[in-house]
């Protein structure tokens, strides 16, 4: 520890050194210890970063021994991401040898009247049952944790058998904020199965087609 000499003056006119320990105020550290604290808490939140979660199915690790999922055409929606934020869907299935007779495209957007209101009125028996869950343990007739609560959730989504079968397909001039959107509209409205394929060569015909029909609102949407 670091000492302060004194000089003192003695009898004589002689000058006598005393020693003093040195006292240090720990106060303003203490406060300045937790202003950092406080700074290195809201800078670690603040940094994590921003992140989507996508469960994407099992490698598949034989795949000549692998049977394809059955996909129900009454339960399919197709949605296509088309150019200048535009959004496209058709229901059921579309085989490559109908390309001379394909079915017309009806268009959409992303508010709240639009695809989200398509979603919502064709998953409402499974929107209805989660709902239901979660009044029952708001109210307390079902006593559970929130882990539990999500498993819950989890495992009526994957009993469903009403909701849609939604398949996410993108144009090659589609942008990935459209993307993002889409991926939101599923969490939002609670979609138990979608996933995201490449689009077929005749459903880019598809979309072509229907903005080559509609030029007027693909050039207000600019």
């Amino acid at each position: 520890m670091a000492e302060i000499i004194v000089e003192e003056k003695g009898g004589g006119g002689k000058k006598k050194a005393k020693k003093h320990p040195p006292h240090i105020d720990m106060t303003p550290m203490v406060d300045l210890m937790c202003l950092l604290i406080v700074f290195f808490m809201l800078t670690t939140a603040f940094s994590k970063a921003k992140i989507m979660e996508i469960i994407l199915p099992e490698k598949v690790k034989d795949p000549t021994q692998q049977e394809a999922p059955k996909i129900v055409a009454s339960r399919t929606l197709n949605i296509l991401l088309g150019p200048d934020d535009r959004l496209f869907w058709y229901p059921g299935a579309v085989k490559e040898e109908d390309f001379n007779n394909l079915p017309p495209l009806m268009e959409t957007d992303f508010s709240a009247d639009g695809i989200r209101k398509l979603l919502l009125d064709r998953n409402r028996t499974l929107a209805r049952t989660i709902t239901e869950f979660r009044d029952e343990v708001i109210a307390g007739r079902i006593n559970i944790s929130q882990d539990s609560l999500q498993n819950s959730i989890s495992q009526l989504k994957k009993d469903d058998d009403t909701g849609p079968i939604v398949l996410i397909k993108a144009y090659k001039e589609s942008n990935y904020g459209n993307f993002v959107d889409i991926l939101d509209e599923m969490n939002i409205c609670g979609i138990a199965r979608y996933t995201f394929m490449k689009i077929a060569w005749y459903e880019e015909k598809m979309v072509e087609t229907a903005i080559a029909a509609t030029p007027a609102l693909a050039s207000s949407t600019n």
